[in-house]
């Protein structure tokens, strides 16, 4: 029987194939080194296939004699001996050495790939190469390779897009609960959690003080506003069905009310009402829904001419406001899009030379708003210049990084210190809204600089895995080295910041961008622990607090909480990993010298590297569980097959090799 056929959105192939797997005519899995080059120790080898042609330099082959060319290297001689060149076979004579240092190319292939993930419906939904859901699965397929299937790398929900069902219930709330300072505290946890990336200039009093029922589509969609800031406001505080119950009932209002006209007639309003949907539908984790209402946004605005400068035409108060709207409407829109990896629907219509810092001084909340803008400017030229390419190169990327430092040192010094203000409202919603602004700024660094880490630490972590010596750093592109210092720099004064504005108690319970933004971080500095064999207290420090931060922001947000699982597995695949390299370690330095007395641990036979080996795999597969051993709980506790009809399971499944000597097996024991 023949081959089923497989649909051609679900083949697995690898865009780029190595020089050895291409001329060997082997499958390649496609990230450098592959998985063949691993497991044939030629790691340092595996370079794409174009770069051969493309390199200037002459490559010559290096032979051993001692090596077997028909088997696979031993890693053992490698690690005795460092100094020794790594060779290819005589018959694979396309595979050569790398050239030195700075002489490969100066680009790095995207090894991150768009995919198509499900949502609630089952529908396919598309998430770009540039997003974090991308960079996560390379992350997964990096962790499967070297130390085999673990929870991180296999989870069940990994092809879903984890989004919360909708709730739309408004008959279970009475209004007249919600008294007129509850409505001043929820609009200003709103402002607060909003500062930085929005600024609409409603006038909250002339808001609160209408209470009648709207009459014309103008009022209505002004009553929409309204309920919206409520909503976004309380969707920020505690957990209690009170206040879930408000939330939900003035969500669900504010939606109906712009939705009532039928977005028959565009207006300032209405792109405001769509722009706070979008925010709501983010901190609800529902990102597909956040990302439809950014689109009707955009046009809307478009149809209104907020992306063109109306000089001479309307007077300068009307300029002011509509260019307020638009930056606002960028900044989230480009946001969205970058951390989904989609186009966005502003991309195309920003401007080139329009100085919003001069336009807009008049408050810390515009500043700030001003400063995001000229950032989302710059992150749409890292998107369309870096990610729409097959490789990143270096040049682009310098380019970017110096735009960025130019933003830096152009910003404004109320952007740079906390606030003196006595009013402890005012004085939290500056805070936030200079960490949101420095929160931007790293996370368009970390997607410049991104592509060159995962090329750098790929080889790096292929060192690791042949057990060979750092004496190879000379082998990494030296260009790629520095972008890759600079990606995990700003991951670490990211998360640095987000900590020290958590301790302060400044942070409310739902952030819609911010756990975006801690998690794109966490990520960056969890694949850095991964493949770096020396342990970085401040990364793992850092690290660390990125699961303080989700922990808080998982009482009320479920992709927090959904955040915090990943990166727990990731978390426990790190441990692993160093508990593996120790044990590589160990075992090295066991040749000369062996443990003869253990309080703990009293061996029957003499430990050889062979029975260390096979001791040490049992001991973790009876402490782990999993698939081999399910009735062994996780945290301790007595291991007991389970039993039906009173005989045991899987008794022809086990292997003696595995468990440790029976105590009546020994010589002078005996039977009680």
């Amino acid at each position: 029987m023949g081959r089923p056929k497989v649909l051609p959105a679900n083949r697995l192939r690898a865009n780029t194939a190595c020089t050895a797997c291409r001329s060997s005519k082997k499958r390649c899995s496609g990230t450098f080194p592959c998985t063949n080059c691993i497991n044939k120790g030629r790691a340092r080898l595996c370079i794409p296939f174009k770069s051969i042609s493309d390199s200037p330099c002459t490559r010559s082959s290096v032979t051993r004699s001692s090596i077997d060319h028909n088997a696979d290297w031993d890693d053992d001689a490698l690690a005795a001996d460092p100094q020794t060149p790594i060779v290819s076979p005589p018959n694979n004579p396309t595979v050569e050495t790398q050239p030195g240092a700075g002489s490969r190319s100066p680009e790095a292939t995207h090894r991150t790939h768009p995919r198509m993930l499900r949502n609630l419906q089952g529908e396919r939904v598309y998430v770009g190469k540039a997003a974090s859901l991308s960079f996560l699965q390379l992350l997964r397929d990096t962790v499967t390779q070297h130390i085999g299937p673990s929870q991180f790398s296999h989870n069940l929900r990994s092809e879903d897009m984890l989004e919360t069902e909708a709730h739309y219930d408004i008959t279970n709330f009475d209004e007249e609960g919600c008294t007129l300072d509850d409505k001043y505290r929820y609009i200003q946890v709103f402002y607060t959690v909003t500062s930085g990336f929005i600024y609409l200039g409603c006038n909250t009093e002339a808001l609160l003080s209408n209470n009648s029922d709207p009459k014309t589509d103008r009022e209505n969609t002004r009553a929409a506003i309204r309920d919206l800031m409520i909503a976004i406001g309380a969707q920020s505080f505690p957990n209690d069905p009170e206040t879930v119950q408000l939330e939900r009932f003035f969500f669900t209002r504010g939606q109906r009310r712009t939705f009532s006209n039928l977005l028959e007639d565009p207006s300032m309003d209405l792109v405001r009402a769509f722009l706070l949907l979008s925010f709501y539908m983010f901190g609800a984790c529902r990102r597909n829904a956040a990302f439809m209402y950014l689109g009707v946004a955009a046009r809307s605005a478009v149809a209104l001419g907020l992306h063109t400068d109306s000089s001479g035409v309307l007077s300068s108060d009307e300029k002011e406001e509509r260019s307020r709207l638009w930056m606002s409407l960028c900044v989230i829109d480009l946001l969205a899009s970058s951390i989904l990896g989609r186009p966005a629907a502003t991309a195309a219509l920003l401007p080139e030379n329009r100085n919003e810092f001069s336009r807009m001084s008049k408050s810390a909340s515009e500043i700030g708003v001003a400063a995001s803008y000229q950032l989302s400017l710059i992150l749409a030229e890292i998107i369309s210049s870096l990610y729409s390419e097959k490789a990143a190169s270096t040049d682009t990327a310098d380019v970017l990084l110096e735009k960025l430092n130019r933003w830096s040192e152009q910003l404004p010094i109320s952007l740079r210190t906390p606030s003196e203000s006595e009013d402890p409202d005012v004085r939290q919603e500056r805070i936030v809204g200079n960490m949101h602004v420095a929160c931007f700024y790293h996370f368009a660094v970390i997607l410049v600089t991104r592509p060159f880490l995962i090329s750098t630490l790929s080889v790096r972590l292929a060192r690791i895995h042949q057990n060979m010596s750092m004496n190879g750093d000379s082998r990494e592109d030296p260009a790629h080295s520095r972008l890759a210092a600079a990606c995990i720099d700003s991951a670490v004064y990211m998360l640095q910041t987000c900590l020290e504005v958590h301790q302060s108690g400044l942070l409310h319970r739902n952030m819609g961008i911010l756990k975006a933004f801690v998690f794109a971080a966490a990520l960056v500095l969890g694949f850095s622990m991964f493949c770096h064999r020396d342990i970085d207290s401040e990364i793992d420090t850092a690290f660390s607090g990125a699961l303080v931060i989700l922990r808080m922001l998982a009482h009320k947000s479920a992709q927090a909480a959904h955040y915090l699982e990943i990166l727990t597995m990731l978390e426990a695949a790190i441990k692993e990993q160093r508990q593996r390299q120790a044990d590589q370690a160990r075992q090295r330095r066991g040749r000369y010298v062996n443990r003869i007395f253990s309080l703990h641990e009293t061996p029957s036979t003499p430990r050889t590297e062979g029975n260390e080996d096979s001791r040490t795999d049992t001991s973790s597969l009876l402490n782990a569980g999993g698939p081999f051993y399910p009735w062994i709980p996780q945290a301790g506790g007595p291991a007991t097959p389970p039993t039906i009809d009173g005989a045991f399971l899987d008794w022809e499944g086990m292997e003696l090799p595995l468990w440790d000597s029976f105590p009546f097996t020994e010589p002078g024991s005996f039977v009680l």
